[in-house]
């Protein structure tokens, strides 16, 4: 069962087609370049490496990891895979098992902070490129690679861990998001895992329905910049909470305090001051807990699918917020009307943070931003049948 860790693409080839793309040469001008000093194959795996290499923007402190595009896109972000390894040294674990482990990288930090660590990946390549990324993080010789079907009981009888974890890959365009669909199943992770422990770390899709887990435990939605990033579902030895809102890079906490007085009251007026509101908050429910915590007069003002809005006349603490704006102006939702204040007020550009047909959006806001000139940016929001328009304030 072990793996085979030998790339044949080599990091020189990788690093000349890494320089070539970011000259603008397309594939054709590339081969001309290279001409036969390359094989056909490890020039096809090595432009997939050089294109997520260069995709994956500030994803990662390093810029020389190994990985496909699709390895890319399931890759766990650097700062919430370097956050759940630091809560998992607060368990005391000493081995924990990754059993869809993909190119590594939440594997690699979990290794910083265990004794020791299995990486299992039904795909070689893959495997192999998780190999390569823990030699280059320094922590190779700390984890036991697997190249096998991780729900096989000979790779099960293989691993002896305190943990296990697993982040399954999700179908692209499922209609719901559900535990069975996932690959490989939490479900079947947690049957043919349950002889060896009882603590698992689940990666599930953020949108799934609580309900849909049978498991008790705690349900860690993850903001990175804003935006929902994870949901970390830990069975209950491991859990802390009920639920928890993480707000990263910032390092903000908020967990389910079910003795905390109800204070959230709901309001149509926008005050001086509009927050926004986490996504990873809004979906954990934590909505009086962040108003509690941010310690400050708040009401609810908007509460859609996409956008969550709470206001007072207060400056807050703005890392609890995902946007902090300053009130402009309320008026009714017409583009004629909106444009007219964003004018008179000298604003150059506006945001539209509304439900539209998207057919109909760049029509709606060329309308709003007809005429315009000017550096300040509005952002335009929709209460009921009225426009909010906002300028966003500095972050302290």
């Amino acid at each position: 069962m072990g793996a085979d860790v030998n790339v044949d693409v080599s990091e020189e080839i990788v690093n000349r087609l890494m320089e070539l793309m970011r000259r603008g040469f397309d594939r054709k001008k590339i081969l001309q370049v290279l001409g036969s000093t390359v094989s056909r194959e490890e020039f096809e795996e090595a432009m997939e490496i050089a294109a997520a290499r260069l995709r994956s923007g500030d994803k990662f402190s390093r810029d020389d990891l190994w990985m496909d595009l699709e390895g890319l896109r399931y890759a766990t972000h650097e700062v919430v895979a370097r956050y759940r390894a630091e809560r998992l040294r607060r368990t005391g674990v000493r081995e924990i098992a990754d059993v869809s482990c993909g190119v590594g990288i939440q594997l690699i930090f979990y290794a910083m902070v265990v004794r020791h660590a299995y990486g299992i990946d039904v795909c070689p390549r893959r495997l192999r490129y998780a190999v390569k990324n823990a030699e280059k993080y320094g922590v190779a010789d700390r984890i036991t690679f697997i190249n096998a079907d991780s729900l096989d009981p000979k790779t099960v009888e293989a691993v002896d861990a305190d943990v296990v974890y697993s982040d399954p890959a999700r179908p692209p365009n499922a209609p719901e998001r559900r535990l069975e669909d996932l690959m490989p199943s939490p479900l079947l992770v947690y049957r043919a895992y349950s002889g060896k422990t009882d603590s698992f770390i689940f990666d599930l899709p953020p949108q799934m329905e609580r309900s849909r887990v049978p498991w008790r435990g705690e349900f860690e939605y993850i903001d990175l910049n804003g935006s929902l990033n994870r949901l970390t579902f830990y069975t209950e030895p491991l859990a802390e909470t009920e639920r928890r809102a993480v707000l990263l890079p910032r390092g903000v906490v908020i967990d389910r305090d079910p003795n905390l007085e109800p204070i959230v009251e709901v309001t149509d007026e926008p005050g001086e001051y509009v927050y926004e509101v986490s996504p990873a908050v809004d979906r954990a429910d934590l909505i009086n807990e962040l108003f509690h915590a941010a310690g400050g007069q708040l009401k609810l003002l908007l509460r859609e699918k996409r956008r969550t809005l709470a206001t007072g006349d207060e400056v807050l603490d703005d890392r609890y917020f995902k946007r902090v704006y300053t009130t402009v102006a309320v008026v009714g939702f017409h583009p004629v009307r909106i444009n007219e204040v964003l004018r008179r007020e000298g604003f150059g550009r506006a945001t539209l943070r509304v439900s539209v047909p998207p057919d109909r959006y760049w029509e709606i806001r060329k309308r709003i931003e007809r005429g315009l000139s000017g550096d300040r940016r509005a952002f335009v929001f929709k209460v009921g049948d009225r426009a909010l328009i906002l300028e966003e304030a500095e972050r302290g």
